[in-house]
Order: C-alpha cells, then sequence, then structure tokens
C-alpha cells in the first residue's frame, strides 16, 4: 500500500527542481552576457582613449544591448539581478557611458537612463573618473593644454562628490575603497598636470628671452653693417 505522504513529497521535488533548473538556465545566461557586456565596454573605453568616436558610440550601443538581455534573463530573480557577476558588468558599462560623456565634454549620464541601481552608478563613475588620468597623460605628452585642466577638474569634481557618501559597504557596494583610490589617482594627476604648467610657463618665459636676445643681435648686427658702409664710403 503506498504512502500518500511519500508521493506528495516526490511530487513537491519534482516542482522545486523545475524552479532550480529555471533559475540555473538564467544564471548561466546571466554569467554569460556579463562576460560580454564587459568585453563591449572595455573595447568601447579603449575606442575613447584613440579618440575614435563612431567606433566608441556603436561599441557603447552594442552594450546598451547586451545589458538589456542581461537584465531580461535575471528579471525574474532579483537574487540573481542583485550578485556580484551581474553589478560588476553593469558597473562596467556605467564606467564606458561616463568615459565617452566626460572625454567629449557632454551630459553625464544618470542612473536612470543607464537603468542601474544607485550604487552600481557610483562606482562606475568612480573608475571613470580614474580612466581620466590616461587621457590627461596622453594630451601633457603633446604639451601642456587647457583640455587637461578641464579633465582634471572633472576628475575633482567626481572625487568631490564620492566623498560625501558616507554609507556602510554594504549600501554602497564598496565605495569607500574606490573613493579611496580615486583620491591616489587624482593626486599624482594633479601633480603631473602642474609639473606640466611649470614647463610651459618656464618654455614660454625662455621663448621670449631667446625672442629679445635676437632682437638684440640683430640690432647690434644692423649696427655693425652700417659703420662699415659709412667706412666704405669715406
Amino acid at each position: 500500500m503506498s504512502n500518500p505522504n511519500y508521493e506528495a513529497i516526490d511530487t513537491i521535488a519534482e516542482g522545486i527542481r523545475a524552479t532550480f533548473e529555471a533559475k540555473n538556465a538564467a544564471r548561466d545566461a546571466a554569467i554569460n552576457q556579463s562576460r560580454t557586456l564587459i568585453r563591449y565596454c572595455a573595447n568601447a573605453i579603449r575606442a575613447v582613449h584613440r579618440r575614435e568616436w563612431d567606433e566608441a558610440q556603436q561599441r557603447l550601443d552594442t552594450a546598451r544591448q547586451s545589458a538589456d538581455e542581461m537584465r531580461a534573463a535575471v528579471a525574474d530573480y532579483p537574487d540573481l539581478y542583485y550578485s556580484g557577476y551581474t553589478q560588476d558588468a553593469l558597473k562596467e558599462f556605467v564606467e564606458a557611458n561616463a568615459t565617452y560623456a566626460l572625454v567629449r565634454g557632454e551630459a553625464l549620464p544618470t542612473p536612470a537612463t543607464l537603468d542601474v541601481d544607485a550604487a552600481t552608478y557610483l562606482n562606475g563613475m568612480a573608475e571613470a573618473a580614474t580612466e581620466l588620468r590616461r587621457q590627461i597623460l596622453d594630451i601633457l605628452r603633446q604639451g601642456h593644454s587647457d583640455e587637461a585642466e578641464r579633465l582634471l577638474a572633472a576628475m575633482d569634481a567626481i572625487y568631490g562628490v564620492l566623498i560625501t557618501f558616507d554609507f556602510p559597504d554594504a549600501i554602497t557596494g564598496g565605495l569607500r575603497r574606490r573613493t579611496d583610490t580615486v583620491r591616489g589617482v587624482l593626486e599624482r594627476t594633479r601633480g603631473d598636470v602642474t609639473s606640466s604648467l611649470r614647463q610651459q610657463l618656464l618654455r614660454d618665459a625662455l621663448a621670449r628671452l631667446e625672442g629679445r636676445i635676437g632682437l638684440g643681435a640683430a640690432g647690434e648686427l644692423e649696427l655693425e653693417m652700417g659703420e662699415e658702409d659709412e667706412t666704405d664710403v669715406s
């Protein structure tokens, strides 16, 4: 004689197994999509540093589509959406879009336009700020310019905002550590920009000095030639 209690547990177990299989499939899809998204974002940032604007925009568009697909894969599973691999990929998505906007001098994307949570957005902005160092150094290799100063000011502004979020890491997703990283990168970059400015001022001063010396030498040469002409005539 069969026990109805045993049959019930089998039925329950089969339902749970089907639930787990669906969730595991969603997890696998999200992990694969997160890797793809991170790759698209890295390529977009690389294009930004090369100032290949059309390529960068295409990569960002592709990344947005990938982010939408990843979110859709875990839409029914909030715990998967808030897992490390999903939020890390979305953080890279924020970083790529913010880096593009900062370098181009465009308005920053908002958490709403990127469809990301607040903590993910702030962490992505922190990493975008550190990406500006590479841009600034590339500019300084060509000589000091207002563009380097603009990007340094943007980095400083982001840091100034990040330090105001004094909340536990459980809420901010480890923002404090990234803010500390931004501070270190900011100070090194500020030193590089200051050195570049001083070198530019020195070069300008030397150029003015050389100009004055050159004019003085030319005047003396003209005077000597004039005296020689008078001697020949006499």
